[in-house]
């Protein structure tokens, strides 16, 4: 076993802590990363707390990771010792269903792996995440990082990055298309950010007016701050695409209200309760309701090549790990601008 050390929750509910565990044996197509930054997504916190459902503890959360190669498997052959390379929200899957042959693993019909908070496929062994200084992961559920892209702010592109890049993608938002973001948080900065180096002309719409210039910076051209139903009336029938990045609940039918025909809102965030969406809203227009969860490797992978061709990451704040539990604080109270992500280096 490879003997380590991290920061974990040793019940649910618990302040996260130093902790010393193990790792399993490398296999032959694995590699061994030393982690640089991890990100804090808020999802962590929900697993954490058990806000999703029960969890397995002790947990070391953290699914965006960044770090280096310093050992591999006799058989990988992807990478090699030293290169910088990423891990994103889970590290294995089936590998034989539709789904996972056409490179959408994250729908894997038995059920991804994720990369902490549950078990690994041999059903014995216990995933535990980045908040650690390193971690055994196969070589096909590792990605490479551009060399002109800055590690700290590219660890939240592993989970906010993709989350957002790949229904953008998926809908094929580009030029001529009008594409709105609600939620200017972890989550929705990235997607101004990818919508517009897509081409697509960006809106805004968040509850915090103060993000004004936050929004224009990142390349929206609009922002609508606590939308009322004059903003509502006015924008009928004007997106093609809305990305809802909130986990709280919303009158949807304004929303949808304001797509063109064929239109669609992707739902991304996860809120408490289920939404209420009356059928007319949807007919009227050919409308559609979806939903995106992350991304595949192969797009994973894709998303990083384009933020470095196109210089984008996440804006962040980097912390020690002491900090973390104040970081979670302030991660649910929304004051961050715009993801925290740990110096593992100190751990």
């Amino acid at each position: 076993m490879l003997k380590t050390r991290g920061y974990a929750a040793l019940t649910a509910g618990a302040q996260i802590a130093p902790f010393d565990f193990e790792r399993r044996e490398p296999r032959s197509e694995d590699v061994v990363i030393e982690i640089t930054y991890a990100g804090i997504c808020h999802s962590d916190i929900h697993q954490v707390r058990e806000e999703w459902g029960s969890s397995l503890f002790p947990m070391v959360p953290g699914h965006e990771i960044v770090g280096k190669v310093i050992s591999i498997g006799e058989k990988a052959k992807k990478f090699s010792v030293g290169q910088i390379v990423g891990v994103g929200v889970f590290v294995d899957s089936c590998r034989k269903c539709e789904n996972c042959l056409a490179g959408v693993e994250q729908y894997c019909l038995e059920g991804m792996t994720g990369t902490y908070n549950g078990l690994e496929r041999d059903g014995v062994t216990v995933a535990q995440g980045g908040y650690s200084k390193v971690i055994v992961v196969a070589e096909d559920y590792v990605v490479t990082i551009p060399a002109n892209l800055e590690l700290a702010n590219v660890a939240p592109l592993l989970c906010a990055g993709i989350t957002l890049y790949s229904p953008l993608r998926h809908w094929e938002a580009g030029p001529g298309k009008k594409v709105a973001i609600l939620g200017l948080g972890g989550l929705g900065h990235m997607g101004v950010k990818y919508a517009k180096a897509m081409g697509a002309e960006v809106t805004v719409f968040s509850h915090s007016p103060e993000k004004h210039e936050d929004a224009l910076a990142m390349g929206a051209t609009h922002f609508v701050a606590k939308a009322s139903k004059e903003d509502f009336k006015r924008l009928a029938k004007n997106f093609d695409l809305i990305l809802n990045t909130v986990s709280v609940d919303l009158n949807l039918e304004d929303y949808l209200g304001m797509l063109k025909l064929d239109g669609t809102l992707v739902l991304i965030g996860l809120p408490g309760a289920p939404y209420s969406v009356p059928a007319g809203v949807l007919l009227g227009q050919r409308r559609r309701l979806a939903g995106s969860m992350i991304g595949g490797v192969r797009e994973l992978q894709e998303m990083l090549d384009f933020s470095g061709e196109h210089n984008i990451t996440s804006d962040v704040e980097v912390i020690a790990p002491d900090y973390i539990n104040t970081a979670w604080d302030r991660t649910v109270k929304s004051d961050v601008k715009y993801r925290f992500v740990i110096d593992i280096s100190k751990v």
